[in-house]
């Protein structure tokens, strides 16, 4: 089983989850908050299955000079499986949001998040 990378904010009974399943977790940054490992430091021998954050996260508001492509480039170049949170009324907005930053993005609804995880991690 690979290791699960998180953004700031990710629900802790989600991580707890995974920690129960055996699945490890790592603490990522999006480059400002500082939350933990760089998100484009992560390398193959991290051996991330999958990063998971709220929507906001990667989307850079204050800064629209970064983009989201950017934030998310090693995860795109390593095909590492990206799941953001958005509310489910938001899902299609959101979407759009993202659209040109990777395939491997997928949008999902707070209740939907563990057992995308779940499936992704064997």
């Amino acid at each position: 089983m690979g290791t699960i990378a998180y953004f700031e904010g990710t629900d802790p009974l989600i991580l707890t989850r995974l920690a129960v399943k055996g699945i490890g977790t790592l603490p990522v940054s999006n480059g400002w908050d500082n939350h933990g490992k760089n998100i484009n430091h992560i390398t193959k021998e991290d051996k991330i299955s999958a990063v998971i954050g709220y929507l906001h996260k990667v989307i850079p508001i204050q800064d629209m000079a970064i983009h989201t492509k950017d934030i998310l480039f090693t995860c795109n170049a390593y095909n590492i499986k990206v799941f953001l949170v958005a509310p489910e009324d938001l899902i299609d907005e959101a979407r759009e949001l993202v659209a040109d930053a990777g395939d491997n993005i997928t949008i999902v609804a707070p209740d939907e998040l563990c057992d995308k995880l779940l499936e992704c991690t064997g």
